[in-house]
């Protein structure tokens, strides 16, 4: 539970389709279960929240598909042989991808990540971390879910540490790093709650 504003206020983050109106967007954890559609294209997984939020009573052109699709594969680097390849085909990585363009053809205000270098090979864990880093740059809010420390430490402006769903811990800066983020994760009773509500 809890709630979530911007400067114009509280949002309405009630159900998925409030929470996309409002401008979020969430690649999951799972993205074999609930990321991809493994038995459709890439044209059509990069599409399919565009359309579902235009409506499918207006289908969206298939040039215009087809633009956005090429477009993604190569500025996400989406390895394939082309835009109607399956993408229950394509390696986990860039599965991943063709989870974050979808998102980002939508052109959210605030993307979450769960987890998003897990089930991945080295090379594409890399990419994954550059598009971040990309994306932050280009004034995108993100909130990156992650198990791993140096994957934090990599992407973060700020930490905040969960345990048992509380904030026990929040870092900045030069705070960001191995031994604070392992001390904060350590740390129970009273004192943790005191540092996170510090």
């Amino acid at each position: 539970t809890g709630r979530a504003s911007d400067q114009g206020g509280a949002l309405d983050l009630s159900n998925p389709r409030a929470a996309i109106a409002a401008g979020f967007g969430l690649a999951p954890e799972d993205r074999k279960t609930d990321g991809i559609v493994a038995d459709l294209t890439i044209r059509e997984n990069i599409v399919l929240g565009l359309q579902a939020r235009r409506g499918w009573a207006r289908p969206i052109a298939r040039a215009e598909q087809n633009r956005l699709a090429e477009d993604y594969i190569r500025r996400l680097d989406i390895r394939t042989t082309g835009r109607e390849k399956r993408v229950g085909e394509l390696s986990g990585g860039n599965q991943q991808k063709v989870v974050l363009a979808r998102w980002l053809a939508m052109n959210p205000r605030f993307l979450i990540l769960d987890e998003p270098t897990r089930g991945i090979d080295v090379g594409a864990h890399a990419e994954i971390l550059r598009l971040i880093h990309d994306l932050t740059a280009q004034g995108m809010a993100l909130l990156v879910i992650s198990s791993e420390i140096d994957e934090l430490i990599a992407v973060s402006d700020r930490v905040i540490v969960l345990r048992d769903r509380r904030h026990v811990a929040e870092l900045a800066g030069e705070e960001i790093a191995p031994a604070r983020i392992m001390q904060a994760i350590a740390a129970t009773g009273p004192a943790a709650a005191a540092q996170g509500a510090a």
